[in-house]
Formats: C-alpha cells, sequence, structure tokens
C-alpha cells in the first residue's frame, strides 16, 4: 500500500515546516488527481496511521479531487472528461492525449495555529 508512504511523507513535510515556523498544524490541505494512482479513502486512514506520536495527531487532511481535464487539438479547448476510460473529447469525439489536470498530489495549504512562546 503506497498511501502509506505518501502518508508519512506528508506527515514529515508538514512537521518540517511545523517546526521551522514554530506552529502547530490543525490540517494539511491537498490536491488530488483522478489520475494520481492513489486511493483516497486509503490515504486518508494511512494519514491518520502516519499521525500516531507526531505533533500532527489530530491533525486533518483535507483532500480536495481534482477531476480528468484534457486539451482537445480539435476544439482548442480545455474540457473535462466523462469519463476516465475514454480520452476523448465530450464535446466532438476527438481522442485525446494531453492532460492538463488531472495527475496532481500535491499539498497546497497547511491550516496553523500559532504556538505560544516560551516564557523566559
Amino acid at each position: 500500500m503506497h498511501e502509506l508512504s505518501l502518508a508519512m511523507s506528508i506527515v514529515e513535510l508538514a512537521e518540517e515546516e511545523a517546526e521551522r515556523r514554530g506552529v502547530q498544524i490543525d490540517a494539511v490541505h491537498l490536491k488530488l488527481g483522478a489520475l494520481s494512482g492513489v486511493v483516497k479513502d486509503a490515504l486518508l486512514s494511512c494519514y491518520e496511521m502516519a499521525c500516531e506520536n507526531t505533533p500532527l495527531r489530530g491533525s486533518r487532511l483535507v483532500v480536495e479531487e481534482v477531476p480528468v481535464v484534457i486539451f482537445c487539438p480539435s476544439c482548442r479547448a480545455q474540457r473535462p472528461l466523462r469519463s476516465i476510460q475514454l480520452f476523448c473529447c465530450p464535446e466532438c469525439g476527438t481522442p485525446c492525449s494531453e492532460i492538463v489536470h488531472g495527475k496532481e498530489l500535491e499539498v497546497v495549504a497547511l491550516e496553523i495555529q500559532e504556538c505560544a512562546p516560551n516564557p523566559v
């Protein structure tokens, strides 16, 4: 299950940023494309496991699912696919190979909470 290694990498990245900035992470926002090869529910479950015994314990993974968008050479326009089984323009039916969106696996934001400074 590669979702666990991905979740661990996401947690590690967020931990580093939290430490660097002196903040607590409440949520990690992720864009996940339909063609990324990642199963959303598995990633969410693995994220919880990866957060155990880390400063991110109790944080949320917020996933924005990104549909597949292709570029149609005939229409000269970007079009969302109706099905990932058929890579043809939904308007004119032309077969399309240029994928504009849908492969994303990207951390796009961190919801943070400022940590109280330690009294001197």
